[in-house]
């Protein structure tokens, strides 16, 4: 384990199961179908690969870089650092991030992709409940974790420690 990690909150083994239960309910909701699977960077990078690669379905990847803007307190102020190169009318699609804080910025993405005439729904691997702000339809949830400073599995601290092979809570020492 590295040093600067307090403690592995999910390790390995439970992040694989997660994302196997989490590719069966999808495989059964779209058997026969096709979705987009709609990678949103940097964080759920590892994630959706290990994702996609357990989809039963006609699969097509997009990415998405965005975030909420800093002086913003209301849902609904999204930048987009990086766009879809695809036109997402009538398409299914499945939106895979690493984990959901306070929900303002994944609330206004979901909004922005409906406007753009897709069918969207949400799988996260990680949520933080204590932390919500406002509510989000999460068809597709993983682990329920505390309030904790996380990195592992694609999450960062200033670029950092997104190839540990589980989620771990950073001492705060590291960034405080």
């Amino acid at each position: 384990m590295n040093s600067e990690i307090r403690e592995v909150l999910v390790d390995e083994k439970t992040l694989a199961k997660t994302v196997s239960e989490l590719a069966e309910r999808i495989n059964a909701d779209y058997a026969g179908k096709s979705v987009l699977l709609l990678v949103i960077l940097k964080g759920s990078m590892i994630f959706s690969a290990d994702l996609v690669r357990k989809l039963n379905m006609k699969v097509s990847i997009d990415f998405m870089q965005v975030s909420s803007y800093r002086s913003s307190t209301v849902a609904g102020e999204l930048k987009i650092l990086k766009d879809v190169q695809t036109s997402l009318e009538g398409k299914n699609v499945i939106i895979a991030e690493d984990i959901i804080d306070s929900g303002k910025t994944l609330k206004a993405l979901t909004e922005l992709l409906k406007k753009r005439g897709a069918n969207v729904e949400v799988c996260a691997l990680l949520s933080k409940p204590d932390r919500r702000e406002v509510d989000i339809d999460v068809k597709y949830q993983g682990l329920e974790i505390p309030d904790e400073f996380v990195v592992g599995y694609g999450l960062d601290y200033d670029e950092r420690y997104r190839n540990l092979p589980y989620i771990g809570i950073l001492k705060k020492e590291v960034y405080s």
